[in-house]
């Protein structure tokens, strides 16, 4: 019986052992996997945004790769004074990583967005066209009705006028709030006016229609039966385009290219 219960106590150890390596060994697999997918998810949503890539459209990784490579330019930046963050590496950064890191973001100030802390650092994005920036793409984030949505804002090179948004990840309602990833919705938001006069964020998402945008640059149309998250998406366009979130960066911005 002794040697029986010896036996079993080192098989199960030995069985422990192996397991544990293989788990090791596939935990370190997946996540170079989980973060080549995570770069290139990325890299589809930022080539969308500006219409490098339909709503849809089915694009191989080296596709992607090759458009995002020829158009698209990230820059890192510090949030709190808009300045060029050189040390970071654009290819491994990760924000939404910093930002639960405390060693790597700030307590934010009470905000609408829902937003709690912010990163240090962000990398924004700009479409180039024959060496000219022609858009300035920004990763936004905030509070909906029930969950963070997760997106991605652009603006003209001029930054007066939206050139497009899109929203990757987020647990709104079905039918309701989730209509802001429907590509109908998201149309509306193109050639509105992201600023007032004085630089401050003032388009919004109102309750019902609102017109085109001649009429009614400052508008964007409700979603029927989920005003909280249209809420939402305006307190969180709101904050990243403010003094907490990308205004320094957006402001030094104009300052370099003489935009008044």
């Amino acid at each position: 019986m002794q040697r029986n219960a010896a036996y079993t106590i080192r098989f199960a150890a030995l069985v422990s052992v192996v397991g544990s390596v293989v788990v090791a060994a596939a935990a370190v697999t997946l996540k170079e996997r989980q973060e080549a997918n995570r770069l290139l998810d990325r890299q589809r949503q930022v080539l969308e945004v500006v219409g490098l890539r339909a709503p849809g459209e089915r694009l191989t990784r080296e596709e992607i790769a090759q458009r995002f490579t020829e158009h698209i330019r990230p820059v890192a930046v510090e949030l709190a004074t808009g300045d060029p963050a050189p040390d970071v590496d654009l290819t491994t950064f990760d924000q939404r990583k910093a930002t639960r890191d405390p060693a790597t973001s700030n307590i934010a100030p009470d905000n609408a967005a829902g937003v709690a802390r912010i990163s240090q650092h962000a990398v924004v994005y700009h479409l180039v066209r024959d060496e000219e920036i022609n858009a300035v793409i920004l990763p936004i984030e905030g509070k909906g009705l029930w969950s963070t949505m997760y997106g991605y804002l652009a603006l003209d090179a001029d930054l007066r006028s939206v050139r497009g948004i899109t929203f990757y990840e987020h647990a709104e309602t079905p039918g309701l709030g989730a209509e802001i990833e429907t590509p109908s919705w998201r149309a509306l938001w193109v050639g509105r006016r992201a600023f007032g006069p004085d630089w401050e964020p003032q388009l919004e998402v109102v309750k019902g229609a609102a017109g085109p945008p001649q009429e009614d640059p400052y508008e964007v149309d409700g979603l029927a039966g989920a005003t909280i998250t249209g809420r939402g998406v305006t307190n969180t366009v709101h904050f990243w385009l403010g003094p907490h979130g990308f205004g320094p960066y957006l402001g030094r911005y104009r300052d370099e290219k003489g935009i008044t």
